[in-house]
């Protein structure tokens, strides 16, 4: 068993191996996805009330509470107003 790794973290291993950001990524966006399924579970909102409420199709709140599917910012936003909610994002 090679020693090369030992010590170093999870992440110091995702930047040797090139995926750091990609995880990264797609870690928050599980995360926004999960806070937005949560907020409509608590608020009693189902996928369908919500597809009316954003004047979209079932479809697309489908796609919002995908982590794998792109959605656009400005669709986010509309989905987090209709929860109580406001998206926030910033550099670090």
């Amino acid at each position: 068993m090679s020693d090369q790794h030992m010590g170093s973290s999870i992440d110091d291993f995702m930047k040797e191996e090139g995926i750091f950001e990609e995880a990264q990524a797609q870690a928050v966006k599980e995360v926004v996805a999960w806070q937005l399924a949560e907020a409509m579970r608590v608020q009693k909102i189902s996928k369908n009330r919500m597809a009316t409420l954003l004047k979209t199709s079932r479809s697309q709140v489908d796609r919002l509470l995908d982590p794998t599917s792109d959605i656009t910012l400005a669709s986010l936003q509309r989905a987090a107003v209709m929860v109580g909610r406001r998206v926030s994002i910033e550099l670090v």
